[in-house]
């Protein structure tokens, strides 16, 4: 396995396991994939899903670094992606988020974690940008591709261009900001539902992009050298464009929900299966609040 994909896929992760659970009733009016939940029934199930997906991605060799999470005022604390991300160049950004009570996710010892032990020096701290009425929600916002120094992100209220620019800025990146939209023509309000990149492959529901994005997206994908693995709007819903390729001890792996896993075609198994290994994780409790899989993983590129 080359040096190349470690770019792409890290092998060590952030993870926070939620001590309480429910489906963020701040977030239910623009986030398609949420459902209701009884908070005590759901409470242990999300906190069993979390530990069981601590404990496979340990076995595969993937180092995950476990932060808990006992309060009550933060119900998608389960999903860290979105408010920070750390880059190989050294910098830590920290992210505007859209609802107030995501807003108080962030958490100074993990931040202090991150610069102690893979001495990230730089802090881009842009939370004060929700004065303003900005938001940019770190890797639900954007889709890096790290080969190719790209970051891909959905227009949307909760990925501001500006900000975007900034964090592009700052990595040496170029944005590829474009439109995707549900059945219903609503906006797809976090990036990572839609499309996962890895390495040697993309995972996008084209269908879902509007027609005038879409030869520009695929030219560069073509022109990373990237095979496409199209996903329907259906699989979408299975969330199956929220994976995220990790570097296990033996190569590279797609970490994705049983959900997804089962929604995927087996010829779409066969393609994946060329490059990485297929690691479902049922994580169906945590479904039910808007997120999936990669949104409880924050990757460590350093």
């Amino acid at each position: 396995m080359s040096s190349e994909i470690n770019v792409q896929a890290p092998n060590k992760i952030v993870m926070v396991r939620p001590h309480q659970f429910v489906s963020n009733p701040q977030t239910m009016a623009d986030n398609a994939f949420q459902k209701p939940l009884d908070a005590k029934q759901s409470a242990k199930a999300a906190y069993d899903e979390v530990t069981q997906a601590i404990t496979t991605l340990q076995n595969n060799g993937i180092t995950v670094h476990v932060f808990e999470d006992k309060g009550t005022t933060t119900p998608d604390s389960v999903f860290p992606n979105n408010w920070f991300s750390c880059h190989d160049n050294g910098i830590v950004f920290t992210y505007p988020m859209y609802a107030k009570n995501r807003q108080l996710e962030y958490r100074q010892d993990i931040i202090d974690f991150l610069q102690q032990n893979y001495q990230f020096e730089q802090l881009v701290d842009l939370r004060h940008y929700v004065e303003q009425d900005k938001f940019l929600e770190g890797t639900g916002s954007i889709v890096f591709d790290h080969k190719q120094k790209l970051a891909y992100a959905v227009q949307s209220k909760r990925t501001d261009p500006e900000l975007l620019n900034i964090v592009c800025k700052l990595l040496g990146y170029e944005a590829v900001v474009f439109n995707a939209y549900d059945a219903k023509n609503i906006a797809v309000y976090h990036t990572n539902v839609l499309m996962c990149m890895a390495a040697n492959y993309v995972m996008i529901s084209m269908e879902m992009v509007a027609k005038e994005d879409q030869s520009r997206l695929y030219n560069l994908f073509k022109q990373a050298g990237l095979t496409v693995i199209e996903l329907s709007e259906q699989q979408i819903h299975q969330f199956c464009g929220n994976a995220i390729e990790l570097q296990s001890d033996s190569g590279s792996v797609l970490a994705l929900s049983q959900t997804a896993f089962n929604a995927l075609t087996d010829k779409q198994k066969v393609s994946i299966s060329e490059y990485s290994k297929l690691l479902p994780i049922d994580v169906s409790t945590i479904e039910a609040a808007g997120g999936s899989l990669r949104c409880m993983i924050a990757g460590i590129h350093n």
